[in-house]
C-alpha cells in the first residue's frame, strides 16, 4: 500500500496554495483531483476581481482574508510577473434613495481596514466613465483584475518545485480513520488505496462529498448545503468602461456589474440563482438575456 504523508484533496486554487504552503515546510505532499485538469470549478468559474473588503462583516473571517489577502496578492503577481490590473472600482447609485447607503459603505470598509475610497457625485462619475447613468458613487482604488489561470499555473508550478505530485482523474470515494492517520480509496482507473498522516479537505464544490466519504465521521459537523448560482453574459465590439461598474449593493448580492479582462473582453453578471436540492449545474439560459439587458441600462 503507498504512503504519503499528506494528502490534499482538490487542485484547486485553495488546494494548490496548501499544498505549496505545506511542502515548502517540509511535507510530502499529493493533490487528488477528480477531474482530468486542475481548476474545474470555482477557480475558474469566477469574476477574477481582486476585491477591496468593502463589504463583508466587520471582525468576519471573510473581511480580514479579503483584505490582507488583497495586498498578498498584488504584491506575487508583481513578484512573480503574474498579469494583472489596477483597474479601481465605482460602485453607482442608481437611484436617489441608494445614496444613503453610500456612507454606511464607506463606513463598513473602514471597519475592516479600507480607508481609501472616495464618495464622489454623479458629475465626477461620469467624468471619469462617460457611459455611465447614475446619481452619485463610490471611487474604490485598489480593486482589480487577475490572470486567474496564470496565477493557479504560477502556485502549482511552485508547488511542483517542492515536490507536490498531483494525481488527475482521481476521485477520492472512501476515507477510514486509523491510528496512524487515515487510508485513501481513489475511484481511479487502478482502484488506488494510500496511506496518509495528514488529510485536508479542500474540494470546493465538492466537499460535502468528500467530508461524508469518511466513515465514521459525524454527520452533525458537515455543513448543510446552500447552492447559489451566477450566470454571466458577454459582448463583443469595444469595452463601454475602463473601470469596474457595480450597482449599490442590495440585501442579496451585489447585483449584476461589469468586469473586465486582461485579454479586452468584458461581461456582465452574475444573476442569483438557488439550486434546490444543491448540485453542480453549469447550464446556462440564453432566454435571461432580456433581464440582464434590463438590469444593466439601469446604469449604462
Amino acid at each position: 500500500m503507498n504512503e504519503v504523508q499528506t494528502v490534499v484533496v482538490g487542485a484547486g486554487v485553495i488546494g494548490i496554495a496548501v499544498a505549496r504552503k505545506l511542502a515548502r515546510q517540509g511535507h510530502e505532499v499529493l493533490i487528488l483531483e477528480a477531474e482530468q485538469r486542475i481548476a474545474q470549478h470555482t477557480s475558474s468559474r469566477n469574476s477574477q476581481v481582486i476585491h477591496a473588503g468593502i463589504y463583508y462583516e466587520p471582525g468576519s473571517w471573510r473581511a480580514k482574508l479579503c483584505v490582507k489577502g488583497k495586498k498578498m496578492l498584488y504584491d506575487y503577481c508583481v513578484d512573480r510577473h503574474v498579469p494583472f490590473e489596477n483597474t479601481q472600482k465605482l460602485i453607482v447609485a442608481i437611484e436617489e434613495n441608494h445614496l444613503r447607503k453610500i456612507p454606511l459603505l464607506i463606513k463598513n470598509a473602514k471597519a475592516n481596514g479600507v480607508n481609501d475610497l472616495t464618495q464622489i457625485s454623479a458629475a465626477e462619475a461620469i467624468a471619469f466613465e462617460p457611459a455611465l447613468a447614475c446619481k452619485g458613487a463610490v471611487l474604490s482604488p485598489s480593486t482589480g483584475i487577475i490572470d486567474a489561470p496564470a496565477f493557479i499555473s504560477s502556485l502549482l508550478g511552485e508547488a511542483e518545485a517542492e515536490g507536490v505530485f498531483v494525481a488527475l482523474g482521481s476521485p477520492l470515494e472512501r476515507v477510514v480513520f486509523l491510528d496512524s492517520g487515515f487510508e485513501l480509496s481513489c475511484g481511479d482507473a487502478h482502484g488506488t488505496v494510500l496511506k496518509c498522516k495528514n488529510f485536508i479537505n479542500a474540494a470546493g464544490l465538492g466537499a460535502w462529498n468528500v467530508a461524508r466519504s469518511i466513515e465514521g465521521f459525524p454527520f452533525i459537523k458537515i455543513p448543510q448545503q446552500h447552492f447559489a448560482k451566477g450566470s454571466w453574459f458577454s459582448m463583443t465590439g469595444p469595452a463601454p468602461f475602463e473601470r469596474l461598474i457595480y450597482p449599490v449593493p442590495d440585501d442579496e448580492s451585489l447585483g449584476v456589474h461589469y468586469t473586465c479582462d486582461l485579454g479586452g473582453g468584458f461581461r456582465f453578471g452574475p444573476n442569483l440563482q438557488y439550486i434546490d436540492p444543491p448540485r453542480v449545474d453549469y447550464s446556462m439560459d440564453a432566454d435571461q438575456a432580456n433581464d440582464f439587458e434590463h438590469s444593466v441600462r439601469r446604469w449604462w
